[in-house]
């Protein structure tokens, strides 16, 4: 089985040093994790630091309260002042704006539910053939996605659906069975890919998969001549041709298909705005499916599942290692070595220069370190004929070496190429360096990418820290956690539009999708009540501004070092503990600490409890629990029982509270329970 991340892997994205947003304070600086008592009582705090020197304790408990700053660009943000008004204003603004926007895309889901689109029929006995004849074994996760993208497909409006998924986490296999289906039902299909050298890829894949069934399939891009091009055209407009893959080339007002049924989009960022237009037309009225390796930050995710089909594939095929990733300052021996290891195992090997002029330059330098190897050059600038006979002997492993610019980024797949070398890798944005490293390590061999910086020049400090990320995250996945930096805010404008973008810059990226995530679920939940639906509809995020309750207990609450050593792991422990709402969960969580860390210590039985509390008195409509002159004392918030009410033994009831006695014994936990439930029970 394939192995899994450990669940709280989502919320390690906070390290000492990093920007922070409180929701209620504002923006600072996250100094670490500190131990202090407060009335004897000791317990764990998330420290940060604000403006003019200003530091905030916050109970981890709350931690769910702090989300990373990330901003529209790599400008230092300005730190809020505790205490001042402008934190509130900003977050006034945000939540005008988020309201809106929310509004835009429910209006937009609401128009695609309404349209009337074609009803495909359920899988032939072809289609089952097919699947059948897939050499590996899929993922729960590829099962769950294509279960779901056929489902689209029977329905009778138009599906539009994104898939997300890692690099080789196998999201062409669900394209090329959706297809089929689609041709299966008498449709054609579209598929559209940002580059000449992918489309190539793709149309291979198509015809050796498709090639015992009666399906025709063909590419147009600038690889094919005039002429070529307008026969495919002719043949497509006759019914003559079923799945056409190609380059934006297929936007064009001359490709007319006689009776299309899909269109499947891969990395739909990389077209421009005219190209967005002509595809947001085309959604109205056929079967959609987005391809993207671009992970949707969590945040976002929840904020758009209200408003899109998205399906991630997060499980990576069985057999898959991570890639053994080097980076360092230029170094002929390094690959001379790392070239020869490669083909004495019968591999081959990526060397990507990405400047055209000298080229040429480097192959003679690689024919010189190298003698023996077979090097091909492959760059955008060549004649298309070239170009493609040099990728078809790659392919076909005519050639040992191929030597390229950046051409080969997007989701080319050769699994005998399993060495990467990238000169001046610090030039290279970090998605483009993980797209890069993405086009080995594919099968089941060991792969290696090495990332060589100049020799001399020192690279820039970006170009540093991009090195250094890419260093860092090399498990299976991490394209979640490189990506998310360089790709959050350029995600989110493609799907929210680029208007938003000072008002992700006002309050941070994280911040600003949790609010939008609240703005729709609330404008749903009204629309259902007002169309007189009030059952509860599924697809809608997590709740993720719950109403914020105050829990101050008399007990020590935390995750000792010597339960949990790792401060990382103890950070995004509390941070997933934060995030829970349902009781079961508790339950659940409690059993796998035992599972993963043993059996746990009293301090974490208490935290338990106060998560316990937190969920109860959420429930029942209060605002906070604390103890005030020996007395336990439930402030109300909105959710106010009335004054009729009827109350637990011993509870008395004062005008904004409720108490009741507490002793220094473990009797008031349980009944401080009890008190909870009833007040909840009397809140549904």
């Amino acid at each position: 089985a394939p192995a899994a991340a450990a669940p709280e892997s989502a919320y390690a994205d906070l390290s000492i040093g990093d920007w922070v947003v409180h929701i209620d304070h504002g923006i600072g600086l996250f100094k670490g994790m500190v131990r202090r008592a407060i009335a004897g009582i000791e317990n764990e705090y998330l420290c940060i630091e604000y403006a003019e020197g200003d530091e905030l304790y916050v109970p981890i408990h709350q931690a769910d309260r702090l989300t990373r700053y990330v901003g529209p660009d790599a400008r230092r943000p300005k730190p809020t002042r505790l205490g001042g008004a402008e934190w509130q204003t900003a977050r006034k603004r945000v939540h005008a704006a988020v309201e809106q926007v929310a509004r835009d895309l429910l209006d937009l889901y609401a128009r695609r539910h309404t349209a009337q689109g074609f009803a495909f029929g359920p899988d032939t006995a072809w289609q089952r053939e097919l699947e059948a004849s897939f050499p590996y074994l899929e993922t729960p996760d590829q099962l769950r996605v294509l279960a779901e993208v056929k489902a689209d497909m029977e329905r009778p409006r138009p599906m539009d659906r994104l898939i997300c998924g890692d690099v080789g986490y196998g999201k062409t296999e669900i394209a090329l069975r959706a297809a089929f289906k689609a041709v299966m039902d008498g449709k054609q299909v579209l598929m559209l890919v940002p580059t000449t050298v992918l489309a190539q890829q793709h149309y291979r894949t198509f015809r050796e998969r498709l090639a015992a069934f009666p399906v025709t399939v063909e590419m147009l891009s600038r690889f094919r001549t005039p002429q070529e091009q307008r026969a495919i055209l002719f043949r497509l407009s006759q019914g003559a041709l079923d799945i056409v893959i190609g380059t934006h080339r297929l936007l064009s007002d001359d490709v007319q298909p006689k009776d299309l049924g899909l269109l499947i989009i891969d990395e739909e960022q990389r077209f421009g705005v005219t190209h967005k237009e002509k595809l947001k037309r085309m959604r109205a009225e056929v079967d959609v499916l987005t391809l993207t390796a671009t992970p949707i930050p969590r945040t976002l995710y929840m904020a758009l599942t209200g408003v899109r089909d998205i399906s991630t594939l997060n499980t990576p095929p069985a057999e898959r290692l991570p890639v053994v990733t080097h980076v360092g300052p230029y170094n002929q021996r390094l690959v001379r070595q790392a070239i020869l290891r490669e083909l004495d195992r019968g591999g081959q090997v990526f060397f990507v220069h990405n400047r055209v002029r000298t080229i040429q330059a480097m192959r003679a330098h690689l024919q010189h370190l190298t003698p023996a190897a077979r090097i091909g050059v492959a760059h955008g600038q060549m004649p298309e004929k070239e170009l493609a006979a040099v990728m078809r002997a790659f392919t076909n492993g005519e050639l040992d070496v191929l030597l390229s610019t950046s051409i080969i980024e997007s989701g080319l797949d050769i699994p005998n190429a399993n060495t990467l070398i990238v000169n001046r890798a610090d030039t290279f944005g970090l998605a483009q360096l993980y797209q890069l490293r993405g086009r080995v390590g594919r099968g089941g061999q060991r792969a290696y990418a090495y990332f060589f910086r100049h020799r001399k020049l020192p690279p820039t400090p970006e170009g540093r820290m991009r090195l250094e990320t890419i260093a860092e995250h090399t498990q299976l996945g991490a394209g979640f956690a490189i990506a998310m930096r360089d790709l959050e805010i350029r995600g989110a404008g493609d799907l929210l539009g680029t208007r938003q973008h000072g008002h992700m810059a006002a309050v941070g990226f994280h911040l600003y999708t949790r609010l939008l995530a609240e703005a729709v679920r609330r404008q749903q939940q009204e629309r259902q009540i007002s169309a007189g639906n009030t059952a509860p509809q599924t697809g809608i995020g997590r709740p993720l501004g719950r109403a914020r309750v105050t829990v101050d207990l008399p007990i020590s609450a935390s995750i000792p070092a010597s339960y949990v050593p790792d401060q990382v792991m103890r950070l995004s422990l509390y941070r997933r503990m934060a995030d829970v709402c349902q009781i079961p969960e508790v339950d659940a969580l409690a059993e796998e600490f035992t599972d993963r860390f043993g059996e746990y210590p009293p301090s974490v039985d208490n935290l338990f409890y106060q998560l316990r509390v937190r969920i109860l008195a959420e429930r029942a409509g209060l605002s906070a629990v604390s103890t005030e002159s020996g007395m336990l004392v439930l402030r109300y918030g909105a959710g106010a029982p009335s004054a009729d009410a009827p109350l637990h033994e011993g509870v008395r009831r004062g005008r904004t509270a409720l108490w009741l006695p507490y002793r220094q014994e473990t009797a008031w936990r349980a009944r401080l329970l009890e008190v909870l439930e009833h007040l909840a029970a009397l809140n549904r």
